[in-house]
């Protein structure tokens, strides 16, 4: 990057933390080494675009099935994490010594052994050979040498704890309640390695399918330019404000994280450039770091990437890609919003000084109608491209591919032409001092918001595979770079086309290779974390950890989800994000769901998801260990421990989130209409700003310790409005259980049933729990929607009805419903107040509290600090 030396925030030391913690801090001289860096990163990148693509099924040609893919994918990785990444510190940065070569080989040739004798082992199934289990043996420790070359010691510990429970577990120096019989090498190694149970299985199958195409994608778009067009687009708009620099930094990180999968490469792309400048307007070395991080982890919580984990959870969850994404973005936006007016307060605080002298009620209304207007124009630019197509689908039938194409292609040339009427935009901390107007700045990368609108458009629209989506996604990003400096040069007259021509060229095999050395750790982390899976799913230890979890929560609801919040943020230390959603869902997502039920509270089973996800995020900030407080302490150069004590002190909104909407699924807009969801939008926007001011002791002057426990108050009763609701009167009311199939008739399209049923589960153990049934369409009688709907039928016994039939994977039997379980009651929602009737003592209170802090602002001195 073009910064002068003494703008430098980092040295050496900076750069090798960032080598070592993304892309592989090994950087060969030699010619050999040096290339096989260069090549096989570029091979794997083109191997991936070329599995996505309708090519392998045309020429027919490389058609090969998912578990061969996947192997094929965990092989480049093995092989790249040997390769790139130093065994450790000591070890040689500037050349691959021969030993290391043979290991790397050994674990690609283990690591690919489903693709090169798909056949045999097929054909072996539940009787592996010698050979079999000895390539599972090799591959299994090279896989984890791997995850702790590129990701540190902790996860293989964990994989190791894991494994040493698969063999050891009948020790009779274990707990009795954690004991199970054990296994033998070849049943371990077979569960393992040999099926797609264990390291083969579905994380894998999202990395291969899914997210190395994203990261891809945001490694073309970086590389193109975005992220510093962005970068400049944040800063233009926000850098004239108190605390204008960690503004721009909350939006810019917003933006990086929309095409970025880690919190890490989000601190590294745009810190590099906003805290030098943060610094420099006031803000102390740990809290320019802190925003930095914070909102970096905002970042892996945005749509449409989520840290691969939105991709993880349509397959663990079994649910539509867009229905993660639709849960996802009301926590994602307040918590963004949040964040900007945290950093505001500390301006406040602080007494910065800033040109524009916006009063801050008037900025925190603009700020929230630029992100609805933005919401909405692009909504709005979506529908309209659909109409589009859909028209021009209906007038050329057949030809519309290719005319829509053109179209496309002709808007790219038009926008190109528009971009060079002014100057590209330089790459340098000294840049952003003095920027030219924020439309000026927008014009020149109108460009790059055409791959994401056609990403988006092929998700939200046309509802094609994030796959998919995501390969002609990158297509489009390949024409950019190919052609976006040629163009401009044509426009502007300069000449040399040829010479833009191979520059563009050589960006796109930058691109290729730092998109497949971004995924190095992550392949190697999902073929850990299936290690873990394979664990949980051969002995059972995850029915132990519910009971585990349940008795040291002694059955409360709220105890139980801060120790799964907990254990988490411990996981999450040493695992990536991927990863430790991965264990901690297998974990506990179970236990969350049957124990709410056994609490009378349903939880939809994104809702738990979407928990764990949260707090191993809060990982990433949570001292010793958060590597995202590091790499901004290596740029800010302020204390690491002190940086990520508070960023998790700015993160606090954050932890706070998963609690509240476990307990108000309105906040994922889970059964929720457009207008109510506006409604739940703004009322948990001001909760959570709220809650912010009472965090921060500010909310228009400092805060008495009693306002900022009101402003607390406020926000809570805003968030959960029911919660004194159901102290005054019941949600439920009960109704006989014989009532069930009048009902079930009655009820409308898509309604579901709420039942209390009572029985023994395999174990033996007592359930009492409460399950919503869904009914489907209406118009036929109570049994057939009973069992269309929710998979189950009914038998009477002496006035009592039993659950009599299970419709084997259906939403009764994926409830954990079992046979001869009683039907105990029904509940039916009661005829109460409504819940936002609590609001008006909230909003007099919050009243009460502005009164009070506008009398003291008014005594206050003008130009005194706060």
């Amino acid at each position: 990057m073009a910064q002068t030396q003494g703008e430098r925030p980092a040295d050496s030391d900076l750069e090798d933390f960032i080598a070592d913690s993304d892309t592989g801090g090994r950087q060969p001289q030699g010619g050999f080494d040096r290339k096989a860096l260069w090549v096989i990163p570029l091979i794997w990148s083109l191997y991936q675009l070329w599995i996505a693509s309708p090519l392998p099924y045309i020429l027919k040609i490389g058609v090969w099935n998912d578990t061969q893919t996947r192997a094929i994918h965990l092989g480049f990785a093995v092989l790249l994490a040997f390769l790139a990444f130093p065994g450790f510190k000591t070890s040689p940065r500037h050349h691959i010594p021969i030993l290391t070569w043979i290991i790397a080989i050994a674990g690609a040739v283990a690591a690919s052994y489903l693709w090169w004798d798909y056949r045999g082992v097929a054909n072996r199934t539940g009787v592996p050979n010698t050979t079999d289990l000895v390539i599972a043996g090799i591959g299994i420790v090279l896989l984890m040498e791997a995850a702790r070359r590129s990701l540190g010691i902790p996860l293989m510990g964990v994989a190791l704890f894991f494994l040493a429970y698969v063999f050891f577990g009948s020790w009779s120096g274990l707990p009795e309640m954690v004991q199970w019989k054990g296994a033998s090498f070849e049943k371990a190694m077979s569960h393992m390695w040999l099926t797609t149970e264990g390291v083969f299985g579905v994380a894998l199958g999202v990395s291969s399918g899914f997210v190395f195409l994203f990261v891809l994608f945001g490694a073309l778009l970086n590389q193109a330019g975005a992220g510093n067009y962005f970068l400049k687009l944040a800063f233009a708009a926000l850098g004239h404000l108190r605390g204008g620099p960690a503004k721009a930094a909350v939006i810019a990180s917003a933006a990086t994280g929309l095409i970025s999968g880690s919190s890490i490469a989000n601190v590294v792309t745009t810190g590099t450039f906003t805290i030098p400048l943060m610094k420099k307007v006031g803000f102390p070395s740990h809290k320019a770091g802190a925003v930095e991080v914070s909102s970096s982890i905002n970042g892996v919580l945005t749509p449409p990437v989520m840290g691969a984990v939105a991709f993880l959870m349509t397959e663990y969850v079994g649910i539509p890609y867009v229905e993660v994404v639709k849960t996802a973005i009301v926590p994602a936006a307040i918590s963004y919003i949040a964040l900007i007016y945290i950093v505001h307060l500390e301006a406040l605080k602080m007494n910065m000084p800033g040109t524009s002298r916006m009063h801050p009620v008037k900025f925190m209304l603009g700020a929230i109608f630029i992100i609805a207007i933005s919401i909405v124009i692009g909504g709005g630019t979506l529908f309209l491209c659909g109409v589009i197509v859909d028209a021009v689908e209906a007038a050329l039938g057949g030809a519309s591919t290719l005319a829509l194409v053109v179209m496309m292609g002709l808007a790219y040339v038009a926008a190109v032409r528009f971009a060079a009427k002014g100057p590209d935009l330089e790459v340098s901390v000294e840049s952003m001092q003095h920027l030219p107007p924020t439309r000026e700045i927008f014009k020149t990368g109108i460009h790059y918001l055409m791959p994401i609108l056609l990403l988006m458009y092929l998700l939200m629209i046309e509802r094609k595979s994030p796959g998919l989506s995501a390969f002609w996604s990158t297509v489009f990003m390949l024409v950019i770079l190919a052609t976006q400096n040629p163009l401009k040069a044509f426009f502007r007259g300069e000449g040399e086309v040829a010479r833009h021509v191979r520059e563009g060229i050589a960006d796109i095999a930058d691109g290729l290779i730092i998109g497949a050395r971004n995924m190095i750790g992550l392949a190697a982390a999902m073929g850990v974390a299936g290690i873990i899976v394979g664990a949980v799913t051969l002995t059972g230890i995850g029915q132990v950890m519910a009971e585990f979890v349940e008795f040291l929560s002694g059955g409360n609801l709220l105890a139980m989800l801060f120790f799964v919040a907990l254990i988490s943020i411990v996981l999450g230390m040493g695992l990536p994000t991927t990863a430790n959603y991965i264990v901690v869902s297998s974990l506990m997502a179970g236990v969350v769901v049957e124990l709410g039920a056994q609490n009378g509270l349903i939880v939809p089973l994104v809702a738990v998801h979407m928990f764990v996800f949260y707090f191993g995020i809060m990982a990433d900030v949570t001292p010793p260990v958060g590597l995202a407080s590091f790499a901004a302490a290596a740029i800010s150069r302020g204390d690491p421990l002190r940086t990520g004590f508070q960023a998790f002190f700015y993160s606090i909104r954050t932890a706070l989130l998963p609690f509240l909407f476990i307990f108000n699924t309105d906040l994922l807009l889970i059964d929720v209409g457009p207008v109510q969801a506006v409604f739940v939008f703004v009322v948990a926007m001001v909760a959570m700003l709220l809650f912010a001011a009472g965090t921060m002791n500010y909310f228009l002057v400092r805060s008495r310790l009693w306002e900022s426990a009101a402003l607390l108050l406020v926000a809570f009763t805003l968030f959960r409005p029911g919660f004194f609701l159901d102290m005054m009167q019941p949600e439920f009311e009960t109704r006989a259980a014989s009532e069930i199939f009048e009902r079930a008739e009655a009820a409308g399209d898509d309604a579901s049933l709420r039942v209390r049923l009572v029985g023994e589960d395999l174990m033996g153990d007592a359930i009492d729990a409460r399950y919503l049934l869904p009914l489907g369409k209406a118009g036929a009688d109570g049994q057939t929607r009973l069992y269309d709907g929710a998979g189950l039928e009914f038998r009477e016994e002496d006035g009592a009805l039993f659950v009599d039939n299970l419709n084997f994977g259906g939403p009764a039997e994926q409830l954990g419903i079992d046979f001869d379980w009683e039907l105990v009651e029904l509940e039916v929602a009661a005829d109460r107040l409504p819940k936002e009737v609590f609001f008006l003592p909230a909003f007099l209170l919050l009243a009460f509290v502005a009164l009070l802090q506008l009398r003291r602002k008014r005594r206050q001195p003008e130009g005194a600090r706060a």
